[in-house]
């Protein structure tokens, strides 16, 4: 990289420092610590949740799977659009969340079911969490190493043979750290907020940039080139894809609707709305960011893609190939050859703007996985034994000993870890062993009165144990196949795959998903038909009807509606929200006919190239106009949201009885909060003397 380029990432990190410096005044309490003190706007929500997700890790799994698929991928997305529109339009699942006024999933456990189910999934959730955070700091590392052309080794102040790799590894974990050390969630939601806005917009510039410098005739030109049964423009042709087929596709979408909402890496930002409508606002805001994110995500492996394919950068090709081979493991020369193929593309200063991106995406999902395992370890495996809470400066510093603690542990995980599958398929498979579990006990617990403590055990137990067992299995199996087939000799299975086990991540997950989900409504429906157990007070930890908090809900609202009812706009909305909801209604339903209208037609009469050519220079050319007025339009909201965020922590009282614990199926502070209240408070008397 140009000196230029390192001076722009230099003054980014200089700022951000700065900015969490600056926030770190406003950290007044353990709930200011885990959830911004329950303040943040949708817009700061939005975007700041965003980078909690978009590491760099998850740049360089995206590419792979758009430099594999190209625009086929984004097809078959589309038929998602459907289930996405339901998730924001009802607020599923983030919405219940916000009104049971939990700082953790897990204490939403113990409300719900019981205090040892609370700390059993806490230590699954941390457990997964921090595998699944295991290698992001060794592929950030790689990717800074090849992108920038730095050595292996490096000599400073006398010391010679020094690694690069661990070098960026600490640096990167330090700087988050850091931030996460000063201000908790408020600096971690504040930073990723203006990393966030810098990602975005340095993306959207790239993706001009790279449609100029290549001419979309040639990009089509190069994707034509792709196998017949691997197209990268015809979505019907891809059941030669390498891992990213249409099966792929079809056991994401049903794994989507089974895991939506489940995993707790940004934990911190699903408390921290400041009412259950605003965490709905986020939501419909955070879908029609996604749509434009998937674009500009996707155009600069489709562009590495022509660079190595299109006979007019065939000299270049070689060059890149050439670094690639020179990197020992071929999982990681598959990680970074769009990056490495991205330094032939880009100019000096857009390049500094691009490695600034990569250092926010890296730092923000850093920190916001850091704040999240640590704060689950303190809040659900230590706090669940404490008779007597601690104060809030021992709280805080417990909290922050343990983001400490799994800042090391993942440090020395990503140097010892050798990683040989495709990235996502690791994420997938690492996030079931929380997840497998986790999706039918959160959508019970929050939806049906009648599951159960057992059936969440049940459900937990098989989703995490076969999650498990797979992760495992998949691990040694080339050491476990010479074993079974000296006891199979007659089997042909274990020669056919005796390097890779036949199931990956994906299926893996999903088959623990489906055991979960059924064991949960089963045992449920004994409990209930047969056992007669008495449903679950569902308005008690919703904070619903009599058990009402003030400013919990916009307006008069008391009973939020229920079933098809929560989809349509409510007595909370207001113009500008009604706006934002039938806007992306339209869009979606828009594009999902097109979507069903186009296979419709393809299967009666078949699609050709031209067709796809069209439809993709036309789609293409949409997305660069509306990402543009995307950006504009969420960089003014989160700023609006940001001011107001700083303007009420200021003012705002601190309770030290809401740090998460827990005594009889509700909230300690709740008592507090419903001090007045003559119904709740006799009932609450009946329950002590029970």
């Amino acid at each position: 990289m140009h000196w230029i380029d390192w001076i722009i990432v230099g003054v980014f990190i200089t700022v951000l420092f700065g900015v969490a410096v600056y926030v770190n005044r406003f950290n007044r309490g353990v709930a200011d610590f885990l959830a911004a003190n329950r303040c943040a706007g949708r817009y700061l929500l939005s975007v700041s949740d965003s980078m909690s997700s978009l590491g760099a890790v998850t740049f360089v799994a995206v590419f792979q799977q758009y430099y594999v698929a190209g625009f086929s991928a984004v097809w078959w997305l589309m038929m998602l659009y459907p289930l996405y529109l339901f998730f924001a339009l009802s607020g599923w699942i983030f919405y219940r969340y916000r009104e049971t006024r939990v700082l953790t999933m897990a204490q939403f456990f113990e409300i719900r079911y019981s205090k040892r189910f609370r700390v059993f999934t806490g230590i699954l959730a941390w457990l997964s969490g921090v595998l699944n955070m295991g290698i992001f700091p060794a592929v950030t590392a790689r990717i800074f190493i090849h992108f920038c052309g730095l050595p292996e080794t490096f000599s400073l102040l006398g010391f010679d043979g020094m690694s690069t790799f661990v070098t960026i590894m600490i640096v990167e974990l330090s700087i988050a750290l850091t931030f996460t050390f000063l201000g908790g969630m408020i600096a971690v939601m504040i930073t990723d907020f203006l990393q966030g806005i810098l990602c975005f917009s340095t993306f959207v510039v790239i993706m001009v940039f790279l449609l100029h410098q290549l001419e979309w005739a040639t990009v089509i030109e190069s994707l034509q080139m792709a196998p017949e049964n691997a197209s990268m423009l015809n979505p019907f042709k891809t059941t030669q894809a390498d891992g990213f087929n249409m099966a792929f596709f079809l056991i994401y979408a049903l794994l989507v609707m089974y895991q939506f909402g489940t995993w707790q890496g940004n934990q911190g930002y699903r408390a921290a709305a400041k009412s259950a409508h605003e965490a709905k606002m986020a939501g419909i805001i955070g879908q029609w960011r996604g749509m434009i994110q998937v674009v500009l995500l996707m155009i600069i492996p489709v562009s590495a893609y022509v660079l190595m394919h299109h006979p007019d950068f065939s000299a270049t090709a070689a060059g890149i190939q050439s670094t690639v081979n020179a990197i020992p493991s071929e999982a990681v020369q598959k990680q970074m050859l769009v990056p490495i193929a991205l330094t032939k593309l880009l100019p000096v200063g857009l390049m500094g703007f691009f490695m600034a991106s990569i250092w926010a995406a890296a730092i923000s999902t850093d920190d916001t996985y850091l704040h999240s395992w640590g704060s689950i370890f303190v809040q659900d495996v230590i706090l669940p034994f404490r008779k007597k809470g601690f104060t809030p400066k021992q709280h805080t510093w417990l909290l922050r000993a343990s983001i400490l603690f799994v800042a090391l542990f993942i440090f020395c995980f990503s140097l010892l870890f050798q990683q040989n599958d495709f990235i996502l398929m690791y994420m997938q498979l690492t996030g079931a062993i929380y997840m497998g579990g986790a999706g039918a006990v959160i959508v019970g617990g929050l939806y049906w009165k009648r599951g159960t403590t057992t059936a969440a055990w049940a459900a937990m137990v098989s989703g995490s144990g076969l999650a498990v067992i797979g992760l495992a299995v998949r691990t040694v199996w080339p050491q476990l196949v010479p074993v079974l087939r000296h006891g199979f000799p007659d089997s042909g299975f274990f020669a056919e795959h005796a390097e890779v086990f036949p199931w990956n991540g994906m299926q893996i997950g999903f088959f623990a998903s489906i055991c979960a989900m059924v064991l949960y409504v089963s045992v449920s429906l004994i409990g209930w038909l047969v056992l007669h157990k008495p449903a679950f007070n569902m308005n008690r930890m919703l904070h619903r009807g009599k058990y009402t908090l003030k400013g919990e809900h916009e307006g008069t609202v008391e009973l939020p509606p229920t079933g098809l009812k929560a989809l349509i706009p409510s007595k909370e909305f207001t113009r500008g929200d009604k706006m934002l909801y039938y806007g992306l209604m339209v869009w979606s339903l828009t594009f999902f006919l097109i979507f069903l209208g186009v296979t419709v037609w393809h299967l009666l009469r078949g699609t050709t190239e031209s067709f796809w050519i069209k439809y993709w220079t036309g789609w293409t050319a949409l997305i660069v106009v509306l990402s543009t007025a995307t950006i504009i339009w969420l960089a003014v909201g989160g700023i609006r949201d940001l001011k107001e965020l700083i303007r009420v922590l200021k003012t705002t009282d601190r309770n030290a009885n809401d740090d998460g614990r827990v005594v009889g199926h509700h909230s300690l502070v709740d008592e507090e909060l419903e001090k007045g209240n003559p119904e709740v408070e006799a009932e609450l008397k009946a329950d002590a003397e029970d």
